[in-house]
């Protein structure tokens, strides 16, 4: 019960790495406050709190942070699971794009950041924020994508110095290639889907996808007391692709 008595905020908690963190988080007893755009999530439990709504519009996570105070009084740990992904090359994408992957990626965890953080006990609390191996190595196709979950980064090393003297720790997970229903459904879409599994999983040193759930074993770690000395760190779970 390593969440015993606390509250936790998930974003992106419907599916894939966030499904997983909820289910660990609610096994280690925390109580939780989910959001995510799906208007009827699958993945929340009668005693969970789900607000569904839209994290780039300031409106609605200053309304969040009031239902969180309303509801629970202060919030322990907020995991920062949403994002958005838009590929191609960079003389190729449309500002639009462009602005929308970094506002849901970056400026969306930005105000939840600015909003939430007030809401943390006198005792501290923890920020996890979950970026990617491509916030920290560069890979075609992928600019945008990748300065955004890099922004995140620093966002997050910044925070933790900035609010090291409240004891609110700031850190950072970076997934890599996780078997996610996203992943496999692009998988699958391949002319040869065993094929391109096969290289993209060649590329990787310990030569296979993550799960969700060995991310969330990492969030979890983070989020918990067992990392009570560690801020502004950044913990690539990525099958050894960063280190490669």
């Amino acid at each position: 019960m390593r969440l015993d008595k606390t509250t936790a905020l998930v974003t992106g908690a419907n599916s894939g790495i966030g499904r997983a963190v909820c289910s660990h988080f609610r096994n280690e007893g925390a109580r939780l406050l989910l959001t995510g755009r799906r208007e009827h999530p699958d993945s929340a439990q009668p005693d969970d709190l789900y607000v569904p709504g839209d994290l780039n519009d300031e409106a609605f996570v200053e309304s969040l942070a009031r239902e969180a105070a309303e509801t629970f009084g202060t919030v322990d740990v907020v995991v920062l699971n949403h994002g958005l992904q838009v590929s191609g090359p960079l003389t190729e994408m449309a500002y639009e794009d462009a602005k929308n992957v970094l506002h849901s990626n970056l400026l969306s965890s930005f105000l939840v950041m600015k909003h939430f953080a007030p809401l943390m006990p006198a005792t501290g609390g923890s920020f996890v924020l979950v970026s990617s191996r491509l916030g920290m190595v560069g890979k075609p196709d992928e600019v945008l994508y990748s300065a955004a979950k890099g922004g995140l980064i620093m966002l997050a090393k910044g925070a933790a110095i900035e609010w090291a003297s409240r004891n609110i720790r700031v850190n950072i997970v970076a997934p890599g290639l996780t078997a996610t229903p996203i992943i496999e459904a692009s998988i699958q879409r391949r002319e040869d889907p065993e094929a391109y599994r096969a290289h993209r999983e060649g590329q990787i040193p310990l030569q296979r996808l993550a799960t969700p759930e060995e991310i969330a074993d990492a969030i979890l770690f983070m989020a918990s007391k067992e990392s009570s000395y560690i801020t502004g760190a950044v913990l690539p779970v990525d099958g050894g692709y960063t280190a490669a």
